[in-house]
C-alpha cells in the first residue's frame, strides 16, 4: 500500500520540517506529484526521480540534475526524516516520502505544498488550477480554506497585498532566498500601484477637433465601467489559469508514458 491509497493518520509528532536548498525542494516536490498521479510507478528509483525533476512542464525553474546530484540531496533529505529508502525492489533502491509527518500536513495540503515546491511563487487562481490535477480542489474559496490551514502551520507566506491576483508562496527557501523573493515582490507591488496612480492622475484627452476639454466622467459611470472591467479581467485570468491546468494535465499523461517507460527500465536495470 502507497502514501497515497488511504488517508494519512494525524502524525504523531511535531512536525519537523525546516528550510531547504532548491534541489532538495524539487524532489521532495516530484515524490509527492509521482504518488498522486502515478502511484503505479511510487515508491521511485533515482533515475526515475531525476527524470521527474528536469521534466519541462510544471517546473520554474527548470533543471538538469544530474543522477549525482539528485543522490547527493535524497542523502541529504534522508537525514532530515522528510524521505526513506524502501526495501524489497530487488537491486533497485527506491525512495518514499514521509513529508505527512515531516510538514504535519493533510492529503489537499500536501497537494497545495508540491505545486507550490515545484513552481515556487504562484496566484491563488494558478496554484487552484495546478493543485486540483493531485487533489480536488472545488474552487478558490476551498483553496484559500486549505491555504489558510498551512498559513497556521507557517509553512506558507503571503508576497502582495489581499485583492485579485494575490501571490503566495511556500516558507521551505533559505533565509537569503525568502529575503530575495518578499524584496522582488514588494518592488513589483510597489511599481504597479505607482503605475496605477499615474493613470488615475493623468488628465483626460482633449478633442482634436475643437480643443475644448473632454466630455466630463461622472464618478458613477467610471465604478460601472471600472467593475466590468475588473470582472472581464477576472473572467480571463480564470480562463487562463483553466487552460494552463488543462495543458499541464495533458503533458501530465504524457510524462506518465515517459515515466512508465522509465520504471520499466529501472526494474530491469537499464
Amino acid at each position: 500500500m502507497t502514501d497515497e491509497s488511504a488517508s494519512p493518520a494525524a502524525p504523531q509528532q511535531p512536525p519537523r520540517w525546516q528550510p531547504i536548498g532548491p534541489i532538495d525542494r524539487r524532489i521532495l516536490g516530484v515524490l509527492v506529484e509521482k504518488a498522486k498521479t502515478l502511484p503505479s510507478a511510487y515508491p521511485m528509483s533515482l533515475n526515475a526521480i531525476c527524470t521527474g525533476a528536469n521534466q519541462k512542464n510544471n517546473r520554474h525553474p527548470l533543471m538538469e540534475l544530474t543522477p549525482e546530484d539528485a543522490e547527493e540531496s535524497l542523502e541529504r533529505l534522508r537525514n532530515l526524516g522528510a524521505i526513506g529508502l524502501v526495501q524489497g525492489y530487488g537491486r533497485v533502491a527506491k525512495y518514499r516520502h514521509y513529508l505527512y509527518e515531516w510538514m504535519g500536513v493533510d492529503k489537499v495540503e500536501i497537494a497545495v505544498m508540491a505545486e507550490l515546491l515545484l513552481r515556487g511563487a504562484q496566484t491563488e487562481g494558478e496554484l487552484r488550477g495546478r493543485a486540483a490535477r493531485m487533489e480536488p480542489v472545488a474552487d478558490l474559496t476551498a483553496l484559500r480554506s486549505v491555504l489558510n490551514s498551512l498559513e497556521s502551520k507557517r509553512l506558507v507566506v503571503w508576497l502582495t497585498p489581499e485583492g485579485r491576483g494575490r501571490v503566495i508562496s511556500h516558507t521551505l527557501y533559505t533565509p537569503r532566498e525568502m529575503e530575495n523573493l518578499r524584496a522582488h515582490h514588494a518592488s513589483a507591488s510597489a511599481a504597479a500601484l505607482a503605475a496605477s496612480d499615474e493613470t488615475a492622475a493623468a488628465p483626460g484627452p482633449t478633442s482634436p477637433s475643437s480643443g475644448a476639454a473632454s466630455r466630463p466622467r461622472y464618478p458613477s459611470q467610471d465604478v460601472e465601467g471600472e467593475t466590468r472591467l475588473q470582472q472581464e479581467v477576472a473572467e480571463l485570468r480564470s480562463q487562463v489559469a483553466q487552460l494552463r491546468a488543462d495543458l499541464d494535465e495533458m503533458a501530465a499523461k504524457f510524462q506518465r508514458a515517459a515515466d512508465d517507460l522509465q520504471r520499466l527500465r529501472s526494474d530491469l536495470g537499464a
